[in-house]
């Protein structure tokens, strides 16, 4: 995280957007001005440590899904479609981090978070939009926020009920008491004010995610199948929704990807071919696929929610539990960090300045901020008993939009007028690419609210 007086100075070249902004946009784009040239952070990170954190980011309970969502789109489709939609996720991510520069550079500011490149972004297109800049900012910071808030509750359940698995042989406590005695070092841990000084962290959580991995992947090799089941290769329609919605809750994490970028001592690396990105999603989309594939396999229809409660029991896989438990105790600190950015900066930063709070009392309100939020998320994930199946639907309704549509729309503003290309190709693609993420929304929403509503009701057989 960038130090006050860093935010200050960035902040302060910040041009409020407001109406006729989308012509001062056009008037200020001035081909010498590279925003990446202008930035000032106290502690940015290295190609390294961009990399270490994106793909701590995107290992973490969704690689532990990929076999029972290959259960439900069937082997061949699921490695196909990962694959795609990898790919999808993956040019979302540059368009979006290509949009976010080209309004910088049109604001001639150096630094945008996400809803202020999507407000810049509006102001710079067609007449119509331009009036839903603000609004559609303020839906972006609530889409960051619950998504992010989300993950984090999810963490807390996967990382209690893990430690309730290796603990019950000694002494059995209700899982809710197992979140409450990681509440302490949770907030703790999330009182780290720097991505940098996360990086240690992360670079951790990703050895012991990779060790667990490639121990889950013995298993799998290694045991007798859990299942003898045919393989289905090609899955059903109406169970593709529900692969759809965990490839994409696992694969797209835009809301870090923004401030892994915005914070790298050389961002111009994030995006080329060989860049971090690129790079990053490449090993991303091959674990994945790899470790679905050879999860489905080994389970076939019978896949749990998590493929590490499909393992023998044994001290190996007690061990595999603790590391991925680490790891996502870890993962933790880093999600939460952009829901601190959010509001913290988008919100109470401002109106502390505003009130000319000192230092003091600024960094106080920061620590407050992260206090309330670790707390938010337990209370949360200690209330809703049914907690997974909401995440699900939260994952699915907010990545479709984040992820898809409005990096889409926010090209489409900065192309706005003469700039997509031969026969208006970027305009068509980016059309598309709107048309598919509003599907995926309304199919995946509609798949985990069915889902939520069905695990209320009784068993069918029940006569109670």
């Amino acid at each position: 995280m960038m130090s006050e007086d860093n935010s200050k100075s960035e902040t302060v070249h910040l041009q409020p957007v407001g109406e006729g902004a989308g012509e001062s946009l056009k008037e200020s784009a001035v081909d010498d001005y590279d925003p990446h040239e202008h930035r000032q952070l106290s502690k940015p990170t290295n190609n390294w440590e961009t990399l270490v954190h994106l793909l701590k980011c995107s290992l973490g309970t969704g690689i532990l899904a990929m076999p029972q969502a290959f259960a439900r789109s069937g082997l061949v489709t699921g490695i196909i479609a990962t694959v795609v939609v990898g790919w999808l996720v993956t040019h979302c991510l540059h368009v979006l981090v290509r949009s976010q520069y080209a309004a910088c550079k049109r604001l001639r500011v150096p630094l945008l978070t996400y809803p202020q490149s999507m407000s810049a972004a509006l102001e710079a297109g067609p007449p119509p939009l331009r009036r839903f800049s603000a609004s559609l900012a303020t839906t972006v910071d609530i889409f960051l926020v619950v998504y992010q808030l989300g993950i984090c509750c999810v963490y807390i359940v996967f990382i209690a009920d893990n430690i309730k698995k290796i603990v019950d042989p000694y002494y059995t406590m209700a899982v809710e008491f197992h979140m409450l005695i990681i509440l302490g070092p949770l907030i703790a841990f999330n009182l780290i004010p720097s991505l940098k000084l996360l990086a240690p962290f992360s670079a951790l959580a990703n050895v012991l995610t990779f060790v667990g991995l490639g121990i889950v992947v013995y298993y799998l090799l290694a045991e007798e199948k859990k299942s003898t089941q045919p393989l289905d290769l090609w899955g059903s329609l109406a169970t593709f929704p529900l692969f759809f919605g965990t490839i994409l809750f696992a694969l797209t994490a835009v809301g870090v990807v923004i401030a892994l970028e915005n914070n790298m001592a050389t961002p111009k690396a994030f995006g080329t071919p060989c860049g971090v990105l690129n790079s990053g999603m490449l090993i991303i989309v091959v674990l994945y696929v790899s470790v679905g594939a050879i999860g489905y396999v080994f389970c076939v229809s019978e896949c749990s929610d998590s493929i590490t409660l499909d393992l023998p029991r044994g001290p190996l896989a007690s061990s595999v539990i603790a590391m991925f438990a680490v790891a996502i105790f870890i993962s933790y600190g880093l999600h939460c960090y952009v829901p601190v950015e959010v509001v913290w900066r988008g919100y109470l930063l401002p109106h502390l300045q505003r009130s000319g709070a000192p230092p003091a009392r600024l960094r106080l309100a920061e620590y407050g901020l992260r206090v309330g939020l670790c707390l938010l998320t337990f209370v949360l994930a200690v209330a809703v008993p049914r907690l997974g199946l909401f995440i699900s639907l939260f994952g699915a309704l907010c990545l479709s939009a984040l992820g898809i549509c409005f990096p889409a729309l926010m090209e489409m503003c900065v192309s706005f007028p003469d700039k997509f290309g031969p026969g208006r190709v970027r305009l068509l693609k980016d059309v598309l690419l709107f048309i598919v993420g509003v599907v995926g929304l309304v199919a995946g929403t509609y798949t985990a609210l069915l889902s939520i509503v069905r695990s209320f009701m009784p068993p069918a057989d029940s006569h109670a």
